[in-house]
């Protein structure tokens, strides 16, 4: 690794590559959809709201702590150090409590039955709550964010909780499409290691493992656009497209140059 190089942590490297991709224009993004490990990271979250025009939407854990909305906050001037200091405050004697609790506490009639794909054994279906929350850390409000939760049917259900900047004009079927949107991350991340060696490399050098990792993704997206672009399986026994499925849908204009 380059001197130069410092070593981040993971929501440290994400908050870096949102923010590059956002200013450099390149690849237009909408939507940002995270795992609870980048939820919990301030660095993530303030690139995230750095980003004007998108939404963020990612994991958090349950025992992620907060108030309900509408909450009355108020704002004290302090001195430190010479500097002028603001903080936020609660307006209320009651503690803030955690997301698990909040949701459990939703009456049956708030909560929406909602399929979200058609997966290998049938459609994935789920019940979908959301409630304005105000965050909190170290006792204090810190930021208003929509609270998606999510469970399984049934008698005990399975619970997944999700936070988003999302302004509060957002329809819920936004937020359960999003909910659905790292499974396809994670299946594409689980080709691209098992069909496409990401994780067969043995390189020595910060540039050669940059290479291996940025060439099996290229891969796996032009095979994902070409597979997305036919539409068609293949009518050959070894599962090989043939030249008349290949050549399907191309035009001397799609090809460079044309």
């Amino acid at each position: 690794m380059p001197a130069e190089v410092t070593w981040p942590t993971k929501p440290q490297l994400a908050a870096a590559m949102v923010q590059e991709l956002y200013h450099a224009g390149v690849l237009p993004f909408k939507y940002v959809v995270a795992a609870c490990l980048y939820g919990n990271s301030p660095d993530f979250w303030a690139a995230c709201e750095a980003c004007v025009g998108t939404v963020a939407f990612v994991a958090t854990p349950a025992d992620t702590r907060c108030w309900l909305q509408p909450l009355a906050t108020t704002t004290h001037t302090y001195a430190y150090k010479g500097e002028q200091r603001t903080k936020r405050g609660a307006v209320t004697d009651t503690s803030p409590g955690t997301i698990a609790e909040l949701a459990r506490a939703i009456p049956a009639t708030f909560w929406y039955r909602r399929t979200v794909s058609e997966g290998t054994k049938g459609p994935m279906t789920y019940e979908f709550a959301r409630k304005r929350i105000m965050l909190a850390q170290d006792g204090e409000p810190t930021t208003a964010v929509w609270l998606l939760s999510k469970r399984t049917l049934g008698a005990h259900p399975r619970y997944w909780y999700y936070l988003s900047n999302a302004p509060l004009s957002a329809p819920l079927r936004l937020f359960v499409w999003l909910s659905g949107g790292r499974w396809a991350i994670e299946q594409c991340l689980e080709e691209t290691q098992t069909e496409l060696g990401m994780d067969h490399y043995e390189v020595r050098t910060y540039a050669g493992w940059h290479h291996h990792m940025r060439t099996s993704m290229l891969a796996h997206f032009f095979l994902w656009h070409l597979q997305s672009r036919l539409e068609k399986k293949s009518p050959s026994a070894d599962g090989l497209a043939g030249p008349e499925v290949i050549g399907g849908g191309l035009t001397p204009q799609s090809l460079p140059g044309g």
